[in-house]
């Protein structure tokens, strides 16, 4: 049975103003408000709304066209909103368990106004709050209510001037002094300043610091994670010890001041260590309920995979706004024609569909499994809360690892490289600034590098599942999961014999297809990197050199194949479950079935270098059904961003808005800029209610 909204109302779902885009919505097979109901439920839309008409009805979150903000008053600017959030109350503490899709809703809504404000957000509450709460003890969480009441503000300082990636060499100390029972912080030189750190910059007053403890009698133990106070909450300024400042200017989010601190001798009490995986008695003895050094170590970075999975959301976000404006735009820009006297829109073309559609098709694929990966995530840190110390609860934390490895770069090569078609498909006036997706671009590249660089990452990935396939070969063990991500590589040696046998367009329609296909191209490239490995290692390399030498072209698209059979694979069972209504399930099939026809064209040359494709026709089908599912696609794209666009104010492109009204509304948009005015002063009847031609003539 169909979705509606309870008692009628409407409101919840307005209707688009008359338009350009009118014989588009008309002709969608689909109902927009149907579907919106079914993917996000009437609580959450209502719940959205609520963010979104806050956001416009306060002055403090006016656009300001043609204001160009300095470093200093953007920051300044960003603090005061994430400030006005909380004084909303959109979010409890307890929300945070109780209802996770809220949490998830409110950081897309804010990224989708503005990654700065977001980013500081997340840092604050999801970050900073799920290290105090998830590595911490009793003793820590009075820290949690301040952090909901903004009495403190906090960052997460993990990376260092000298090291990102390998978390393992920071060198930040903590030193263990009995006789007073504080711990002594110390960074060694400046190398060992803890770097880009997100909110340190001018606003944190509170950190999560990892240092190297080091026990009195000179044993070190290892990364582990202290609250330390940086600032006084009334002036902002340093504490004694410690120098903080901010890294200066990026190439976006720049409302987000990320900083540096160097700490010299600070002495924290013994009770600021975050003791949940390790702790220091008064008298200077270690415990920990992990006997083994490395699990302790990933279970205190398990807010890094906390960020991954927000990450994989706000990658996500930003080619939903993207792929919205570009379709608005293609919708509407009219060019060439069948005849001279005709022009038509430029979404007719094949290739501006087969350029726009398959990014709206992963946008809806990536978000549904990003959403589900949220879910596990919360799963996992629940588990963790209670104490939790089962083997499923640790297979899980190692599942949700090698996902969200995996799916960070995933999800931010798809948006990073949606958004430059986006621009590129909207032409020049893709490039101007006031239609955003300049600052989308910018603001999306750093989910590639921070929480892990991707290519790093993504070694991560590839040796969760060798690691699999070692103990099947080894000792004949059962390759199983929590998630059943991996269930299907136990049937590994009879799916390597499975051939490519569709021959028609019309068969290749299904995303199954393409699911078994992808499960064949896995198993295959976990065989070869397998294999890599080992000939490195019989030919004299390391282990070390042995895995260096295996990325490129082996443990690389392993992983990165895995990730994109996941998230189709996570699509495909949704989209055929029974209770998705009679009228929406031919659109989203089609949607299924292009991100996976599209994701895995991408594989073809080493479909056929394994022998899944034997012969000519079945790459020909391929990029047959591809262009068939992008036409079939075509009349609903309008009503498939309508599904995801946020309100006008937010989405803030003068190309992209919902009444397409491209032209007037661009027109406008550059009459409003404060510089253009000036300028034209002079042509005071110059305006989008006259001819613009016959303007400019009479005055010549």
């Amino acid at each position: 049975m169909a979705p509606t909204l309870k008692g009628g109302d409407a409101a919840l779902l307005p209707e688009f103003p008359r338009g350009p885009l009118d014989s588009y919505r008309a002709r969608a097979s689909f109902s927009w408000k149907e579907l919106a109901l079914f993917t996000e439920g009437e609580d959450m839309l209502r719940f959205k709304k609520t963010i979104f008409s806050a956001l416009e009805n306060d002055p403090l979150f006016a656009r300001s066209p043609g204001a160009h903000l300095s470093l200093e008053k953007y920051r300044e600017l960003s603090f005061l909103r994430c400030k006005r959030i909380f004084e909303y109350d959109f979010l409890s503490a307890g929300d945070m368990f109780e209802s996770p899709l809220k949490v998830s809703t409110l950081i897309q809504c804010l990224g989708m106004y503005d990654w700065s404000l977001a980013a500081k957000y997340v840092l604050h509450t999801l970050i900073f709050g799920s290290a105090v709460f998830s590595s911490g003890s009793e003793r820590h969480f009075t820290y949690i209510q301040k952090i909901f009441s903004m009495e403190i503000f906090g960052c997460f300082a993990l990376t260092e001037l000298s090291h990102g990636s390998n978390t393992k060499a920071i060198r930040t100390t903590a030193h263990y002094n009995p006789a007073t029972e504080e711990f002594i912080i110390h960074s060694p030189d400046f190398e060992a300043a803890k770097f880009w750190v997100g909110n340190m910059g001018k606003t944190a007053t509170h950190a999560v610091v990892f240092a190297q403890l080091h026990m009195p009698g000179g044993q070190c133990h290892g990364l582990h994670p202290f609250i330390i106070q940086i600032r006084d909450p009334k002036t902002l300024l340093p504490m004694p010890g410690v120098m903080v400042g901010d890294i200066g200017k990026k190439l976006g989010q720049n409302g987000l001041d990320n900083g540096f601190a160097v700490f010299h001798k600070v002495r924290v009490p013994r009770h600021n260590l975050l003791n949940r995986m390790g702790d220091v008695t008064p008298e200077g003895t270690y415990v920990s309920p992990f006997k083994d050094a490395r699990q302790r170590f990933g279970a205190s970075l398990g807010s890094l995979s906390w960020g991954r999975v927000v990450i994989m959301a706000m990658a996500v976000t930003n080619l939903k706004l993207a792929v919205s404006i570009a379709a608005r735009f293609s919708a509407t820009r009219r060019q060439f024609g069948p005849t001279e006297d005709e022009e038509i829109p430029v979404l007719e073309y094949q290739t501006q569909q087969w350029r726009l559609l398959p990014y709206l098709a992963a946008a809806y694929a990536l978000d549904h499994f990003s959403t589900s990966l949220f879910l596990d995530m919360v799963e996992l840190q629940r588990g963790l809360a209670v104490g939790d110390r089962s083997a499923r609860q640790a297979e899980l934390g190692r599942e949700i690892h090698a996902l969200a490895s995996a799916g960070k770069p995933l999800a931010s090569w798809t948006a990073q490289q949606g958004i430059q078609e986006c621009r590129e498909a909207c032409g020049g006036h893709g490039y101007l600034a006031m239609n955003r997706l300049g600052v989308l671009r910018d603001d999306n590249d750093p989910n590639c590098t921070y929480e892990g660089d991707n290519n790093v990452l993504l070694q991560q990935t590839s040796n969760y599942l060798l690691g699999l396939l070692a103990l099947r070969v080894r000792d004949g063990a059962r390759i199983r999961s929590p998630l059943k991500s991996v269930d299907f590589l136990d049937s590994y040696p009879s799916i390597l014999d499975q051939r490519f046998e569709v021959s028609s367009v019309a068969d290749c329609l299904d995303s199954a297809v393409a699911l078994a296909a992808y499960k064949w191209l896995v198993c295959y490239l976990l065989r070869e990197t397998h294999e890599k490995l080992n000939q490195e290692k019989r030919s004299g390399s390391g282990d070390f050199e042995a895995r260096n030498n295996c990325q490129v072209f082996h443990g690389r698209p392993l992983a990165l194949a895995f990730m994109e059979l996941m998230v189709l694979q996570s699509f495909h069972e949704h989209v055929h479950r029974p209770c998705v209504p009679p009228s929406l399930r031919a659109v989203l099939g089609r949607l299924s079935a292009l991100y996976a026809l599209w994701s895995l064209n991408r594989h073809t040359a080493l479909l056929y270098r394994g022998g899944y494709f034997s012969d000519e026709q079945a790459g020909r089908v391929l990029e047959s059904a591809i262009l068939t599912l992008c036409s079939q696609l075509k009349d609903d794209a309008v009503a498939l961003v309508d599904v995801i666009a946020p309100p006008d104010f937010v989405l803030d492109s003068p190309i992209g808005r919902a009444d397409g009204e491209l032209y007037k509304n661009l027109w406008g948009a550059i009459l409003q800029d404060s510089q253009v005015l000036e300028r034209a002063s002079w042509w005071p009847e110059f305006s989008v209610n006259k001819p613009v031609i016959g303007s400019v003539k009479s005055k010549l």
